[in-house]
């Protein structure tokens, strides 16, 4: 991915969305834009109009984490947007993300066979792992009988993205389904920003940029998030509505991929449809 042109589009999107009110700034008139001015941005972060400009034209090698701080502040930015910003400048200076280059390797990391089984110890929650693509790479039981509509019966490696903006059937299994897109597409923006030259993702985004307008539209729209905790809504076509907690945790052992598990509140419908989804799916185990 271009980052000259990730640094400026994202720093443009978002003064886009800081109205001088919300900077403490008079409003004025005649005012052409909804957004911030550049020379109101340079005037908010302590630094020159020069100095702004160059910046959001993409020119952000060698920017200081004080000036980097400064922009993230005029700009009202959250933590996951700050780290971004971060992200995009270290990635100009050719600074791996974590300080060490991240080392690509074709072996899957669901060939450790520990990994399996400390996601079989699961057995009242769903559980799986997702690498930096939204591959699901591997489930314990409960989450293979969960995750049926998007595992299919294809031997491509079930994807996160591809279900939600390529599969019809993702708008019944997401109740909420502008929610998640809006979550998985933000989710993606920030890998990109951490691996700017990661080919797969290059690959999934330009897969999805020319199958799904939905898709392309909130990609430039260029919000990031990050996962780690809440809660969703879900309409499993075998027990119906469940509504979940999820916690997603890093696997330190293979850098892009994470563990999530999702439980549902103990008493509530959800935990009882949970264990109707596990019933089932034992039925259908031993059936085959």
């Amino acid at each position: 991915m271009d980052n000259q042109a990730e640094v400026r589009e994202f720093l443009m999107s978002r003064r886009a969305k800081i109205t001088p009110e919300l900077a403490g700034l008079p409003a004025g008139a005649n005012r052409r834009v909804t957004g911030l001015r550049r020379t109101e941005v340079a005037t908010l972060a302590g630094v020159s109009v020069e100095y702004y400009a160059k910046l959001e034209r993409g020119a952000i090698a060698g920017a200081s984490s004080s000036v980097l701080d400064a922009i993230a502040r005029a700009l009202q930015l959250d933590d996951t947007e700050r780290t971004h910003l971060f992200n995009l400048a270290r990635a100009a200076d050719g600074i791996p993300v974590s300080g060490r280059i991240r080392r690509r390797t074709t072996r899957n990391p669901v060939s450790r066979p520990s990994l399996q089984w400390a996601l079989d110890t699961i057995t009242e929650g769903i559980a799986f792992v997702r690498d930096q693509h939204q591959d699901l790479l591997a489930t314990n039981h409960l989450g293979r009988a969960f995750y049926s509509p998007v595992i299919g019966d294809g031997g491509r490696t079930p994807n996160l993205a591809r279900f939600q903006f390529l599969d019809p059937a993702s708008r019944e299994f997401y109740p909420d389904w502008q929610v998640f897109a809006e979550m998985c597409v933000s989710i993606m923006r920030a890998e990109a920003g951490r691996d700017p030259n990661d080919k797969g993702l290059q690959d999934l985004v330009g897969e999805l940029s020319t199958r799904s307008d939905t898709f392309r539209a909130l990609w430039g729209a260029h919000d990031v998030r990050t996962h780690g905790s809440g809660t969703k809504r879900f309409n499993h076509p075998v027990v119906g509505e469940l509504t979940l907690a999820y916690e997603e945790l890093a696997i330190t052992a293979d850098p892009g991929t994470v563990l999530l598990i999702y439980t549902a509140e103990p008493g509530s419908p959800s935990a009882e449809r949970l264990r109707l989804l596990a019933s089932w799916a034992a039925t259908s185990v031993a059936a085959d």
